[in-house]
């Protein structure tokens, strides 16, 4: 029923979200999904917008304004659907892309009442200096510049005022759209939209608690210590909690300004090469990465050290993972065509694919690059190509993989950006060695067959024992075995409500001839001139046969 849909404090936010959605055209989407019937039930009134000036966009373009409209959470929503190039057209991704985080500040009160909560005291009587003014506005949290009693600057980074209820209701309204379209859109499924809505609520969750920022920052932190090229800001712990972080302010300039780089005598073409190479070691080496390396979030200080902030959105790659990864690579460089669409299809998760198909498509797309020198490679188009063969197969990759994807398309435009000659494979090409040889040299080979044969023996060495044990569990009868499929189960009920049937109709037969026998044998006691047994015999013959009807019609006429 709709009232389990949404709580009563969230139709306040469904009416404004349903007639954002109306207004831009898609009123027909919000009746299919039922959420029109909902407010119509609770007796809220939808306020529709005129169409005439929207109607001439294109769709990829109105999902994006509605979205900005939307708020924070579809905000947020439309930066992950960005990262998501196997799922979308370019159109599509370049559209996603466009939304932003930011928006008008808070006033200084609202943030100085969140920050006492978070602080336990006045901002005032905690820092030496605050400054009112915000250093960034974003749809979470808003930055102001900070002085601590030590002198140190940092940034204080504060959660806007009345974000966590907003996005509470909004992910309750996804998971209920998302069901609903997964149930409803056949040609939706594809895209996984109850798991993209389970994956981006925890992701968003995550970067609520802005103390999970910090620890990020931490990770990325110790897996460069020593390291002079790349600088992760300092956390102060002592002022940093779920509602607000404190760090150490970078005062560089955003490597995307180019005007800015070369007043501080920046060397754009080695800033390209080094943040290339750190964010390859994240992926490759570390398994845990930067998952939005915007300008924004790149920081070039005086001496060309690069500083990285914001670890809000980050990617982690498991060790077996990042051996795929390699492995489609392998398969890539020996134009094994059959072990990268294994590959691909080991990450979709899908039977009913056309791998013939598949496979033809993989070999024209390995011709296509094959022999090509890695230096002369071009990864965004290469990369680009795989997932239109995704698209065109209706795969999608794992969370995981399409960030990462995203996040080596923003990092070779942005190395171009700096660097117009720059080449992503080649500075790959030192990480996939280390990789490759890790993976398949002489130790890594060794090292597994070391484990097969460790494992082997040990297999043989338990055979005797679960023999034995097998032969002891035949012997006293107590060996079993176990089946299980589904349409065994189901036709095993099937055939266990026709025998409770034929029982009960044995049982009425048998009531009914015993019944008839007694009314003809003469004595015994009487009920209006006949045998008392006989007729409870018939009357209880009635009944059961009664309940058996009902039983047979409740089940569909046992279908």
């Amino acid at each position: 029923m709709w009232d389990t849909l949404v709580a009563a404090h969230d139709l306040g936010r469904l009416q404004t979200l349903v007639a954002i959605l109306s207004r831009y055209g898609f009123g027909d989407l919000a009746r299919r999904l039922g959420l029109v019937r909902v407010l119509a039930r609770a007796g809220r009134v939808l306020p529709l917008g005129h169409l005439e000036e929207l109607v001439s966009l294109p769709a990829h373009t109105r999902v994006r304004r509605a979205m900005e409209e939307m708020g924070p959470s579809f905000v947020k929503l439309g930066q992950v659907l960005a990262t998501r190039v196997d799922l979308f057209p370019p159109d599509w991704i370049a559209e996603f892309s466009r939304l932003h985080s930011t928006v008008p500040p808070v006033p200084f009160e609202a943030i100085r009442a969140e920050m006492t909560q978070a602080l336990g005291a006045e901002p005032e009587a905690v820092f030496a200096w605050i400054d009112p003014a915000p250093l960034a506005a974003g749809s979470i949290a808003q930055v102001h510049r900070a002085k601590l009693p030590q002198g140190r600057d940092v940034v204080a980074k504060v959660r806007r005022p009345g974000i966590s209820p907003i996005v509470a209701a909004d992910l309750r309204l996804l998971r209920y759209a998302a069901r609903k379209i997964e149930a409803r859109f056949v040609e939706a499924r594809r895209f996984h939209p109850v798991e993209v809505v389970r994956q981006f609520a925890e992701a968003l969750t995550d970067e609520l608690n802005l103390a999970s920022e910090c620890r990020h920052a931490d990770r990325v932190g110790a897996a460069f210590a020593g390291d002079d090229r790349i600088l992760v800001p300092k956390v102060h712990w002592d002022y940093t909690n779920e509602h607000m972080n404190v760090q150490d302010f970078a005062d560089g300039v955003p490597v995307a300004d180019l005007p800015g780089l070369l007043a501080i005598g920046a060397d754009r073409m080695q800033l390209a090469r080094t943040g290339a190479q750190v964010v390859l070691k994240m992926v490759l080496e570390h398994g845990f990465f930067h998952a939005d390396p915007h300008p924004g979030n790149i920081l070039v200080l005086p001496g060309g050290r690069i500083a990285l902030i914001d670890f809000g959105m980050v990617g982690r790659l498991s060790r077996q993972r990042r051996e795929e990864v390699v492995c489609l690579l392998f398969g890539l460089v020996e134009r094994d065509a059959h072990r990268v669409a294994e590959t691909l299809l080991d990450w979709t998760q899908r039977s009913d694919i056309d791998e013939e198909q598949l496979s033809a498509d993989v070999d024209a797309f390995v011709d296509r690059y094959y022999g090509v020198p890695l230096g002369q490679l071009d990864l965004s188009a290469m990369l680009l190509d795989t997932m239109q063969i995704l698209r065109r197969h209706g795969l999608a990759l794992p969370a995981d993989l399409a960030l990462l994807v995203k996040v080596c398309l923003t990092l070779e435009g942005l190395g171009r950006l700096l660097d117009p000659g720059f080449d992503m494979a080649s500075q790959a090409r030192p990480f996939l060695r280390r990789a490759i040889a890790a993976q398949f040299g002489p130790a890594a080979l060794a090292r597994r067959g070391a484990r097969t044969i460790t494992d082997a023996a040990n297999l043989i060495a338990a055979l005797p024992r679960d023999l034995g044990k097998l032969m002891r569990s035949l012997k006293s009868g107590h060996a079993r075995l176990r089946i299980d499929l589904d349409e065994v189960g189901e036709f095993s009920r099937q055939v266990a409500h026709s025998a409770n049937r034929l029982a009960g109709s044995m049982v009425i037969s048998a009531l009914i001839v015993g019944s008839s026998i007694a009314m003809t044998v003469k004595g015994g006691p009487t009920f209006l001139g006949l045998p008392v047994f006989g007729l409870l015999g018939f009357v209880g013959a009635s009944l059961l046969g009664i309940w058996l009807l009902s039983a047979i019609f409740r089940s569909g006429g046992g279908k």
